[in-house]
């Protein structure tokens, strides 16, 4: 099994109930309200670490939230020594989750938005055969990409949520993409799905791309080879955790050297058992509870 870093966002997630996602100009009152860890981070690297990978979480947040974070991450085997604390706020995620169980989240970047060289430098303790796991939710993400690089490992990235200054990054040196339909469409140019994948395949030919598509499942591309996966249907409560639990079970997978699309049918399990609970990294399952 090769060894995952991930080095990303950490989170102090605020959540509201509501009938329906707020418009502008509104002010509604919510039926329930709750606080939970999360940020695509340390969601993704609960997902990784449930699903019985070895990784390890590099990432900042206030010194003040540190013991809080060790409590909740104690039964999930997650290394989070390289977790570093900071005097300053954590980040922190304001999400409306509507009837629905689709979502809207406005994210405050807070320590995530000031990586120092002794959280990044936590990838010259990984090489050759190692996975490194990035989204969009801390800055340097460039010279992040190109160090694991150096390093020799295996690039992973989930780019969310999408920026502008995303597409001047050396995306040409990540090695599997995991997008959804937005992410997908912001990096192409397109949301024609098969369109999509054409000009993401043509661009990135040396990359994996795995596209999440919902309710109509997934699909691999890389080079002529492709792979599709249906969705299982179940009823939706909360969104907001899916796709980092498909993209750390699928990363999970593929580190216990399983084939491409034994690792998306793992992901495809593990995102339906999440959807159908509440919260963030909180509503991941277990590796036992998908058998």
């Amino acid at each position: 099994m090769n060894r995952i870093l991930v080095l990303g966002s950490i989170n102090i997630d605020h959540s509201y109930e509501l009938e329906r996602i707020v418009r502008p100009g509104e002010t509604v009152a919510s039926s329930a309200y709750r606080t939970a860890w999360g940020g695509k981070g340390l969601n993704q690297a609960i997902a990784l670490a449930k699903a019985g990978a070895e990784t390890a979480l590099a990432a900042q947040l206030s010194a003040a939230d540190r013991p809080g974070l060790e409590m909740f991450c104690a039964p999930f085997g997650l290394d989070i020594s390289r977790v570093r604390g900071l005097d300053c706020p954590s980040g922190h995620a304001i999400i409306q989750v509507e009837s629905s169980g689709q979502n809207s989240i406005i994210i405050a970047a807070g320590a995530n938005g000031m990586m120092e060289d002794a959280t990044i430098a936590a990838i010259d303790e990984y090489g050759a055969g190692d996975i490194l796991l990035l989204q969009n939710e801390i800055n340097r993400m460039p010279e992040i990409i190109r160090r694991g690089k150096e390093r020799g490992m295996t690039v992973a990235l989930n780019p969310s949520p999408c920026s502008k200054e995303m597409l001047d990054w050396p995306l040409e040196l990540v090695d599997i993409f995991i997008l959804n339909e937005t992410e997908g469409e912001y990096i192409s140019g397109t949301s024609c799905v098969e369109e999509m994948l054409d000009i993401l395949a043509a661009k990135f030919p040396a990359a994996g791309i795995v596209l999440t598509l919902g309710a109509q499942g997934s699909v691999y591309r890389r080079g002529e080879e492709e792979y599709r996966v249906a969705a299982m249907k179940v009823e939706a409560v909360d969104t907001t955790a899916a796709g980092d639990t498909y993209t750390g079970y699928f990363l999970a997978g593929i580190s216990e050297g399983k084939a491409v699309r034994e690792a998306m049918e793992l992901a495809t399990r593990a995102a339906a058992i999440t959807v159908s609970r509440q919260g963030a990294a909180g509503s991941i399952p277990m590796a036992a509870d998908l058998a």
